[in-house]
């Protein structure tokens, strides 16, 4: 099993330079420490934090990219581009990273976003299926016609394809049935998000197994977005991960921050991390990680080493932490091929 990095944002007071230099310092560690994936979300008007763009940036990172290391965007919020200049752009990203990329795709979750852009957030799902159709045509043929709700082309002269063929694998999000369904019909992957936990990943797990055997599309294992959290005894990998990311993942949990006292959000925080995280010591993360991967299919796990707050200097401190103890211990782990079902 393998394990990436998702590159994440920062305040919006770190300057440009300290942030693209900060960029480049984790992705050295990231391959210097053996992993596998760096991968990047996206979003727009996000306020005091700031995320970059992923297609430029990855180009970037692309001319930085050793042999074993794969790029991809996880996700793209496809509703929000033209899908002739997106599968254009993704194309020529295949290129620069020489076959190197997955396209993680999503239809978005903040109306905000699509307001400010002017794009019908209730159409979002009809619009995602209709640009990826685009997509992949742009991708495979050399002329394409299309005649949909959203968007038409006639005859439209094709002139970049992917680097891979027929095209880059596809991981396409969802959080509920119907659109694990699409992702199904549609991808080449289930990126499943941190909050999806057990009993719920397998129940989510079968619905797409159920719709790949339905339309005759082969089986395949999925990206796991989970942090690992290693320390040196368990009490202390809680402390370093308090000391990262507690308001933040307290924040995704949608919890009353403001009302709860020091003590008590210490404990709300070890709760959800308990839930949602491989957390402990080295041999404890990689007991928890090879537990899972018993039930579910699941490769890569996708992590995250940078939070607002943390310096250049720890981020390398914990892929190394990463590289050394868990990294190797993890590549001994083969995920099971099929979501195993409760008898």
């Amino acid at each position: 099993m393998q394990i990436g990095v998702i590159l994440g944002d920062v305040h919006a007071s770190v300057s440009p330079r300290d942030h693209l230099d900060g960029l480049l310092r984790q992705v050295e560690a990231a391959q210097r420490n053996g992993i596998s994936h760096i991968t990047m979300g996206q979003h727009f008007l996000y306020g005091d934090l700031r995320w970059l763009q992923p297609i430029p940036t990855l180009a970037r990172i692309a001319a930085e990219l050793d042999e074993h290391v794969t790029l991809a965007t996880t996700v793209v919020q496809v509703p929000l581009y033209h899908p002739v200049m997106l599968a254009e752009d993704l194309a020529t990203l295949d290129i620069l990273t020489r076959g190197r990329l997955v396209v993680g795709a999503g239809a978005g979750y903040r109306e905000d976003e699509f307001t400010a852009l002017g794009v019908d957030f209730s159409q979002r799902f009809a619009m995602f299926d209709e640009a990826i159709s685009i997509m992949k045509q742009m991708w495979t043929q050399d002329t394409v016609s299309f005649d949909g709700r959203f968007w038409s082309l006639t005859e439209g002269k094709t002139h970049i394809r992917p680097y891979q063929e027929p095209h880059p694998p596809i991981w396409i999000g969802a959080m509920k049935d119907h659109g694990v369904r699409r992702s199904a019909r549609l991808g080449d992957g289930w990126p499943i998000t941190p909050e999806t936990r057990g009993p719920e990943m397998v129940r989510l797990l079968s619905i797409y197994e159920d719709e790949r055997e339905r339309v005759g599309r082969p089986q395949v294992k999925h990206p796991l977005r989970r942090e690992i959290i290693p320390a040196a005894t368990t009490d202390a990998a809680y402390e370093r991960f308090e000391s990262m990311a507690k308001e933040r993942l307290l924040a995704y949990a949608d919890r009353q921050l403001a009302t709860r006292s020091a003590d008590e959000l210490s404990r709300e925080f070890r709760e959800v991390a308990r839930k949602e995280t491989f957390i402990g010591t080295p041999d404890e993360c990689v007991a928890q990680i090879a537990e899972m991967a018993a039930l579910v299919p699941i490769d890569p796990i996708l992590v995250r080493a940078q939070w607002p707050h943390m310096t250049s200097e720890a981020v390398v401190e914990y892929l190394d932490d990463l590289g050394r103890d868990i990294v190797p211990a993890v590549a001994d782990i083969v995920s099971v091929d099929r979501v195993v079902r409760a008898a």
